[in-house]
Formats: structure tokens, C-alpha cells, sequence
């Protein structure tokens, strides 16, 4: 508290690409915040007497940028959940939300929250959440068994897919539905059912920096008392009856333990386990479709006719210059709209990574084609080999051993590069090891077993290019004497 006054500033930390109405840009003056916790931070440090100062992270990881003291207070949608409230002291709520189920203006199959999970028949319904959060937590404990949950890394996506088609429903807090109930991003979609559940928005501050959470409480009681909350949340529409009892919230401050030591290896590895087992799905199902289309990339530019020459290294240029997130985000969320068809996430994951890794495979192999002396296509065509055979039965087996180290660091770094597919509701094992980190306090053993998993799916790829490469080097032939 001593060294927030010293320097004037009260750091607060959240994630502007979370939106409205917590924190987002002004449409007309993008450079300028706004949102009810922007307004909210500005009172609260007012009330301290010193200055808000914005901090930009990534939200699942608002708690990891609290301890290393880069931030003084996390405010940021953070529901006050148990695991939370050991790892940080949590300030008393500052919004009481509810959950909203939202679906199309024609939908018809379900009334309720209860009538999703109670789907009949063996049925199913798709819901679209954002990852780690409280409907995501909700739906697990309700109803898990009667819903498929598709987790996102926005809250507007999962609106925007289920308007789209894609999914049946989504589930939101309140606040948020209420937001975007007029916006283009949740346009097409209706609120279904009553609110349900009840829980706490809360800020955190490090844990033991009781005088700061105190002098925080302190400030919201008295925006409470004399109406200026109330203000700010009627100025984004978020002010309603549930909110009269902020004065006299209190949360569960019975001490929780969560899962530490083995015990943690024990709750939480079968789930990191399934998580790998999709990147594992993701890298091996892309990879070789990059091979081949890499190659056939590499044969075009440098053995097939001038007119495709051009395009092809267009083809590559292109890939190779625009980020694969983008490349994902316009494979499962613009294409659908022009081909009026929906793409399955993962179908949709193994596509991109696919094709933006099949650029990066060309390279190489035009390197490896291009290592090979020109005197040996010749000799093969003076010998009356076509060019087609020479190329399958003489180059291409060369050129494919000489590129066998650069292919496998590119099948290696791909496992990683899984971890991107999050933005289109993958759970692959970065994503899952965010998730289990953001809401429990076993952050030493999930990152361990993560760090163990990726070593385990990487490392047994490695010995194995070596003995590839070894093996068609002709290392291992032995030469017979006499």
C-alpha cells in the first residue's frame, strides 16, 4: 500500500481483447479505454488518492502477472472462485452476476437452462463458452454429461458461432449478455430462460497484502453507500435488482485446500493427459498433409510449368507472411459465412496448421531438390528416363533423406504450435494447462506434468528422425570384404 502511494499509481491489470463491458476500446477513439471497470479502477484510485494506470495481459494469466508484481490488483470479470482465493486475497464482490443461456431468435428445442440438460434421447446440445469460466464451471457441474461443452478464447465468438449455426446455444454471464444483446456480434440471438446461478465478481491482490485489499474494501463501501456504483453500472446497462445486495455480500471465507503434491497428479493428469492426446492428434494428423503439399509446391516452382511458378511462390510468400492465427480465424470463422458450411473445430485446426506448415515444408524441399546435382537428372533423361520417373526414382529420395533434421525441428516445433488452435475452441494441452492454472493452486505440479507431456510426445520423435536419417545415409549397411 506504501509503495502504491510512493509512486501515485494504482496498476491494474486485465484483458481489453475480453471486450464489453468490462474493458474495450472506444470504437470512435480506439487509443481510449472504456468499460464499468474502467470507470470503476478511476474511483477506486481516486479514493486512495492516487492515479489508475492501465496494464495489458492476457486474462488467464492476470494472477501470474499479480505475483511477479507487475500489477497491484487484478479487475478484470475475475469470479471469486476457492482455488482462486488461496492463491490471492480477494477483495468483497464489486458485481453479483448471473449466467444467461442465449440461442437463435427461431430456436424452439429448449425454453430453459434445465431443458438443455435434460436433453433426451441420447441427445447432445453444442454450447459455446468461454474457456475456464464460470458458465463453462457451471455447465460441468450441472450438466456435464448432457452437453458438449466448445470452449472459446472470447466471449464473442461463441456468440457469433452459435448465430452462425455451429453451435446450438451459448451460455454467458449476464452482465455480458446484456452488452452485446444489441450488438452486431450477438445479433440473430435471443436470451432463453430465466438467469441462473449466482456468484461474485471480485479483485485480487497478492496474497498477504491484507492493507490493500482492506483499503480497497473501504473504497467500494463507500461507492456502494453513496450511489456512485449504482451510476456506473446504469451507465452500461448493468444495474439491476441482484445488485442491491452488494452492501451486504459476504463470501465463504471457510479456509479450501486444494490438490497439491500427488494428489494433484492424481486430479489433474488423466485431464492434461486427454489434452496432449489432441495435440498429439493435431500435430500427427497435420504434418504429413504439410509434407505433401509441401513437396508438391517445391517439384512445381522448380521442375513444373513457368505459369505455375508465379502463384506458387505467391502460395508460399503469403503463408509464410501472415501469422497462423489468422490463417485459423479465417479458415473456421469468415469461411463458413461465404460457403455456408461449418467447419469442425478440429477438422478445421488440422486444415490450418496444415496448410500454413505446408509453406514453411516447401522451402525446405525446394532446398533439398536444389542440393542435388543437376548433372544426375540429366545422366537419368540420356539414359531414356522420363522426367516424371527421374524425379521419383533418383531425386525426391535424396532430396527427402538430405531434409530429414530441417522436417523433424518442423514437426517438433508444430506440437507447440498446436497451442494456437485454442482461438478456435480446441482444448489441446496449452490451453488446458491455462485453464487447471488460472483456477487451481497446483501451478508448480500441472506446469510439470505439461512440461513432461510435451517432452514426452517430442523427444521419442527426435531419436527416431535420427535413426531415420542414419538408416538412409546407409550408416548401418555394413560393406562385406572379399
Amino acid at each position: 500500500m506504501d509503495r502504491i502511494r510512493d509512486r501515485g499509481e494504482l496498476v491494474w491489470g486485465a484483458d481489453q481483447e475480453g471486450g464489453g463491458p468490462f474493458v474495450f476500446p472506444d470504437p470512435d477513439h480506439p487509443r481510449v479505454l472504456r468499460g464499468f471497470e474502467v470507470d470503476l479502477a478511476a474511483l477506486l484510485a481516486a479514493e486512495l488518492g492516487v492515479r489508475p494506470k492501465f496494464y495489458q495481459a492476457d486474462w488467464t494469466t492476470l494472477p501470474e502477472f499479480l505475483e511477479n508484481r507487475a500489477i497491484d490488483v487484478v479487475l478484470n470479470g475475475y469470479e471469486w472462485t476457492p482455488g482462486r482465493a488461496e492463491r490471492m486475497t480477494s477483495t468483497r464482490p464489486y458485481y453479483i452476476y448471473q449466467l444467461q443461456l442465449m440461442g437463435r431468435e427461431s430456436e424452439t428445442r429448449f425454453r430453459s437452462v434445465d431443458d438443455l440438460c435434460g436433453a433426451g434421447a441420447g441427445r447432445r446440445y453444442n454450447v459455446s463458452v468461454l474457456g475456464g469460466s464460470a458458465p463453462a464451471l457451471y455447465l460441468r457441474e450441472h450438466c456435464s454429461d448432457r452437453v458438449k461443452l466448445v470452449e472459446y478464447d472470447g466471449n464473442t465468438n461463441a456468440m457469433m458461432q452459435v448465430a452462425a449455426g455451429v453451435h446450438d446455444a451459448t451460455f454467458q454471464d449476464l452482465p455480458i449478455a446484456v452488452f452485446y444483446r444489441t450488438l452486431p456480434q450477438a445479433r440473430g440471438l435471443k436470451f432463453i430462460g430465466e438467469p441462473v446461478g449466482r456468484g461474485y465478481y471480485v479483485m485480487y491482490v497478492r496474497k498477504g497484502e491484507v492493507r490493500l485489499a482492506e483499503a480497497l474494501n473501504g473504497a467500494l463501501a463507500d461507492l456502494i453507500t453513496d450511489g456512485r456504483l449504482e451510476q456506473v453500472y446504469d451507465k452500461y446497462g448493468l444495474w439491476n435488482n441482484t445488485q442491491a445486495g452488494l452492501a451486504t455480500a459476504t463470501l465463504d471465507t471457510t479456509e479450501h485446500r486444494g490438490h497439491r503434491g500427488l494428489a494433484a497428479v492424481r486430479q489433474y493428469g488423466p485431464i492434461l493427459g486427454k489434452a496432449a492426446g489432441m495435440t498429439l492428434l493435431l500435430s500427427v494428423a497435420s504434418m504429413p498433409i504439410a509434407i505433401v503439399i509441401g513437396l508438391l509446391v517445391a517439384l512445381g516452382r522448380l521442375y513444373g510449368p513457368a505459369i505455375l511458378r508465379a502463384p506458387l511462390a505467391i502460395y508460399v510468400e503469403v503463408l509464410r507472411g501472415t501469422p497462423v492465427i489468422l490463417q485459423l480465424y479465417v479458415i473456421y470463422f469468415l469461411l463458413p459465412k461465404f460457403l455456408h458450411i461449418s467447419f469442425n473445430p478440429v477438422m478445421a485446426a488440422i486444415a490450418g496448421l496444415a496448410i500454413n506448415y505446408s509453406a514453411y515444408e516447401a522451402e525446405i524441399y525446394r532446398a533439398g531438390l536444389q542440393a542435388i546435382p543437376r548433372g544426375q537428372m540429366e545422366a537419368a533423361l540420356a539414359l531414356g528416363l522420363t522426367r516424371g520417373t527421374a524425379l521419383r526414382r533418383i531425386i525426391v529420395p535424396q532430396a527427402v533423406r538430405i531434409v530429414i533434421p530441417p522436417v523433424t525441428n518442423d514437426f517438433i516445433a508444430l506440437f507447440k504450435d498446436t497451442s494456437i488452435c485454442s482461438v478456435i475452441a480446441v482444448v489441446e494441452l496449452t490451453k488446458q494447462y491455462n485453464m487447471l492454472a488460472n483456477n487451481t493452486t497446483a501451478i508448480l505440479e500441472v506446469a510439470a506434468m505439461t512440461a513432461l507431456l510435451y517432452l514426452a510426445m517430442s523427444y521419442p520423435l527426435s531419436l527416431v528422425a535420427r535413426r531415420a536419417e542414419a538408416a538412409l545415409s546407409g550408416e548401418r549397411k555394413h560393406v562385406s570384404v572379399g
